[in-house]
């Protein structure tokens, strides 16, 4: 699909922002995230109740000027941030209430400054199936270097660039397990945007993500009713999972706009239809993974997989400590006018497990186009420092980046972040 006819489509999707009963909503949303954040963090503990979560102070250092040069230009950015979590079981067990709501105070970034409500769920467990209602986070996925088939909720992209951390989805799934397999079936009310930093964060596009444009396919927009099925079973030395999704992509695509006569790029969430494959083998040090996706949108189908091993090396050195060496392959034929970051890559990774009392471990990863040879690098460390504090440390640092790459904005805002937090 060329750039004339994707922007043909978007022409015929009216320009016009989420209706003011849905922006009340999520104005107050976010208010009510915030405030009973911290009243949880202030209630003592109730009759029956388990609280746990913990509470983070980070700060992410810059070592190169961003660009354009002549941008707001910070090298030093502090946050902290706080995610409790209440839950509450009764009838014997059988039902029980879930609420996480996350929170982030940034110094500059008034987009990453933001709450959520990570879960607010009720759960009941019947004979032979479980019903689930509410707010929540479901993962799919096992590949290492990204997750295709992890498409039930949006990326929260200000918390961090690798697509691991979630908003919580609103959604009613209903769980069957029988003797071949487990199937899960979700009805997924509403639709929430990814976040994004604004032009005085890091890392950030330039010309920024200017969200507050953000256009649909559908014209129920935000309130399109999305559904997904599953189905995963364990079959000898695999674990294989199928799944079909059908609504609003959780992946935008980027399109040009203007801002007050200044460029911005602006989100647009088309509607698709994909299948998915996850399988993971475990043959003694061995593990095989693969994610593959058939995904129709935009009126194009385009497949997209990752695939790889990891073998790991346990008691290195006659020690206590394990070490894994992690290979993938990457590989998405979608066009290239709609673009994916990795359509023909391959990572390796080493991953430490020193599997002492402090749970130190940190793993180490390179994924470089094979094409181009830039190079995308991350180092993810940890540590626990007595019974209630851990130390984490994380380093991303992009390399070799090609003059037409979609990540030439972000070439300079490599990071250190070092995170020290509370867990109770």
């Amino acid at each position: 699909m060329n750039a004339n006819k994707i922007k043909s489509l978007i022409c015929a999707v009216r320009r016009r922002r989420t209706n003011q009963k849905l922006t009340f909503i999520c104005v107050h949303l976010r208010s009510f995230a915030f405030s009973f954040t911290f009243v949880l963090l202030l209630t003592p503990p109730l009759h029956a109740a388990e609280w746990s979560g913990n509470i983070a102070l980070q700060s992410r250092y810059f070592p190169q000027a961003p660009l354009p040069q002549n941008t707001e230009q910070y090298n030093n950015y502090l946050s902290i941030s706080a995610e409790p979590e209440f839950y509450h079981g009764w009838d014997n067990d059988n039902q029980s209430l879930t609420f996480t709501p996350f929170i982030r105070i940034d110094q500059y970034d008034k987009e990453r400054t933001h709450g959520d409500i990570r879960e607010l769920a009720w759960q009941k467990v019947f004979n032979n199936w479980e019903l689930k209602a509410g707010i929540s986070k479901v993962y799919w996925g096992v590949t290492e270097s990204q997750h295709l088939v992890d498409v039930i909720n949006q990326t929260d992209a200000v918390e961090n660039i690798d697509g691991e951390d979630k908003l919580g989805q609103p959604m009613i799934q209903a769980s069957f397990e029988k003797d071949w397999g487990t199937v899960d079936v979700f009805v997924l009310p509403g639709f929430r945007e990814r976040t994004f930093s604004d032009i005085k964060g890091r890392p950030r596009f330039y010309p920024y993500v200017d969200a507050s444009q953000a256009q649909y396919e559908s014209s129920n927009k935000a309130r399109n009713i999305d559904y997904a099925l599953r189905w995963f079973h364990m079959i000898g030395d695999w674990e294989i999972g199928i799944a079909h999704f059908k609504g609003t992509s959780r992946d935008p695509v980027y399109l040009p706009g203007l801002n007050n006569g200044q460029p911005v790029i602006i989100p647009f969430y088309p509607q698709m239809n994909q299948t998915s494959l996850d399988a993971q083998a475990t043959t003694e040090d061995w593990l095989w993974k693969l994610e593959v996706i058939s995904r129709d949108w935009l009126d194009e189908r385009f497949l997209a997989l990752t695939a790889g091993l990891e073998y790991t090396f346990i008691g290195v050195m006659d020690t206590d400590a394990d070490l894994g060496f992690v290979a993938e392959y990457l590989y998405d034929n979608r066009n290239k006018n709609i673009t994916s970051f990795f359509e023909n890559d391959i990572m390796l990774g080493l991953r430490l497990a020193m599997n002492d009392e402090q749970s130190s471990e940190a793993l180490l990863g390179f994924i470089v186009d094979a094409d181009t040879q830039e190079t995308f690098v991350s180092l993810e460390a940890s540590q626990r420092l007595g019974d209630s504090w851990k130390l984490e440390l994380e380093i991303r640092s992009f390399q070799r980046v090609a003059s037409s790459s979609l990540l030439q904005t972000l070439k300079k805002d490599g990071f250190v972040q070092i995170d020290i937090g509370y867990f109770f």
